[in-house]
């Protein structure tokens, strides 16, 4: 039997609290270095907490952290890092007017005598992001970079460091499979070389991929561990929520022959969009797939007037020119961002001030009322299960699946006919997932229409009625029923494959 290293860096009987409400409970946790140990557990589980812990970004409130056997205490997180123990975050923590190698050697530069050695650091970030597979021109602002290459950007910036633990949070929910891969090689490299690994993720599948260890958090309490290769996504599942999720996707509906309530012609978003025409029913769920970069959002974004677009929009058989969010509320279309924090929600204001915000002119007169705010609020607690210590936190300080809920709920509250979500899972756990799913179906019952974006295959193929493939700006292909396989979205996402696409000249029918 193989002897496995002592560990580099430990948690022991680990708690933290926020003024009196304790998040961690006592968590023993345990790094070693050439090993990929995963965090996993629900939003809210103390997974963050204990990360932020282990890297210098918040002191624990008991227990101890342990650095090669010895109890150290880091005073905050460059402390860490110069022993070593870097977090890649993530949100973003680059500076977006800076080039991307003046990021990744932010505070660290290199020098030569007096002076900056421009050439070296440029070398240096170049041999890093190709590393990456991500040949990118260094000197770019960050400001112009796309998510994923930001995201390897962070990564670049943390191998810099020459980091013996490295703890990464979440650090695919942006990437694409192929770029995933490249992280997962990058990994791979990283055990080699005898780095330490800790590794948080709500993609099961990933864990099995990456992870050599698995310790589950449930409120913020240790639930189980275990080997990897021991663990299934299912049994994973069952631990993080306390329950069998047998049926994560609720039946659908099948066919539902609904009133068209959304018809799109001949749609255009300049240098995004090209001659895009569907229909969209009453009571049905509309899966749009396709690669990052395909055009989702733009489309979407086009239609609710958040971009400047052409062509013809009709609500109910009526011809509609929509030029802003207010006058797209004013027919019934409400749109969830995929980008929550950055364009969804004011992250240090309250839950009431977030929920109301888009519909304030139902509860304001001369002055706001705000009684009636907080029985809305109240409702949509209720309604949409969102678990946070106070109503009056920062909305900052929810996690991720009740910030989501939360993005939900101010979306519905201006009870929309038809209703766009973008990414509505994404960096979400197992649990609020099927919370989610079911409210999505909940609203196609209503007889309200509903559009999903969404770059997970399973999550389309699970949710939707019928599926639009984009393809490079253009719609590639439709499919329903049981024709919705991955195979087929692949196919047409690749462009091998166009046959039933909803591509406008005789989309009359619903496609």
């Amino acid at each position: 039997m193989t002897t496995r290293p002592t560990p580099i860096l430990e948690a022991r009987r680990a708690t933290k609290s926020f003024g009196p409400v304790e998040v961690l409970h006592g968590v023993d946790f345990a790094l070693r270095p050439g090993e990929v140990h995963a965090l996993i557990g629900e939003n809210g589980a103390g997974k963050s907490t204990l990360m932020k812990c282990l890297s210098g970004y918040q002191p624990l409130s008991g227990g101890d952290i342990l650095l090669n056997g010895e109890p150290v205490r880091f005073a905050d997180s460059e402390a860490a890092e110069r022993a070593g123990v870097v977090l890649i975050h993530q949100e973003f923590n680059l500076a977006e007017q800076l080039s991307a190698e003046a990021n990744i050697f932010l505070g660290r530069e290199i020098r030569r005598g007096l002076f900056l050695d421009r050439k070296g650091m440029r070398a240096k970030a170049g041999a890093l992001l190709q590393e990456l597979a991500t040949p990118i021109g260094t000197r770019l602002p960050v400001g112009k970079l796309s998510v994923s290459q930001k995201q390897m950007v962070e990564i670049a910036k943390a191998l810099a460091r020459n980091a013996r633990v490295l703890i990464m949070d979440e650090p695919t929910a942006v990437l694409t499979t192929r770029e995933a891969e490249v992280l997962f090689n990058q990994i791979d490299r990283l055990k080699a070389a005898g780095v330490a690994i800790l590794y948080t993720s709500h993609k099961l599948d990933e864990i099995a991929r990456v992870a050599d260890e698995v310790t589950v958090l449930r409120d913020g309490a240790f639930v189980a561990n275990g080997p990897a290769d021991e663990m299934s996504p299912d049994r994973m599942a069952a631990l993080m929520v306390g329950r069998e999720l047998k049926d994560l996707y609720p039946e659908k509906a099948g066919e539902t022959g609904g009133d068209v309530v959304l018809s799109v012609r001949d749609f255009a978003v300049p240098g995004h969009v090209e001659a895009a025409s569907f229909d969209l029913k009453r009571g049905e769920i509309l899966g749009f797939a396709g690669l990052v970069g395909a055009g989702r959002t733009e489309l979407m974004e086009g239609i609710m007037g958040l971009r400047l677009a052409s062509g013809t929009v009709r609500r109910n058989g009526a011809a509609v020119r929509i030029r802003d969010a207010a006058e797209a509320t004013r027919h019934g279309l409400a749109y969830l961002t995929e980008d929550r924090k950055g364009r969804g929600l004011l992250l240090n204001y309250g839950l009431r001030e977030n929920l109301t915000l888009l519909g304030l002119d139902r509860f304001s007169g001369i002055f706001v009322d705000e009684k009636a705010e907080e029985a809305a609020l109240d409702a949509a607690i209720r309604r949409f299960d969102i678990r946070a210590a106070s109503k009056t936190m920062k909305v900052g300080n929810l996690s991720g699946g009740n910030q989501q809920k939360l993005l939900l709920a101010k979306t519905m509250l201006v009870e929309p006919e038809i209703v766009i979500l973008d990414e509505p899972t994404r960096g979400i756990d197992i649990g609020t997932k099927q919370q989610i799913y079911a409210f999505i179906h909940e609203l196609a019952r209503e007889g309200r229409a509903v559009i999903v974006i969404s770059s997970e295959m399973s999550e389309v193929i699970g949710l939707c009625d019928r599926v639009i493939v984009m393809r490079s700006g253009r719609l590639a292909g439709e499919i329903s029923g049981a024709e919705i396989t991955e195979e087929a979205i692949v196919r047409r996402a690749m462009g091998l494959e166009t046959t039933g696409a909803a591509m406008g000249r005789e989309a009359g029918h619903g496609g």
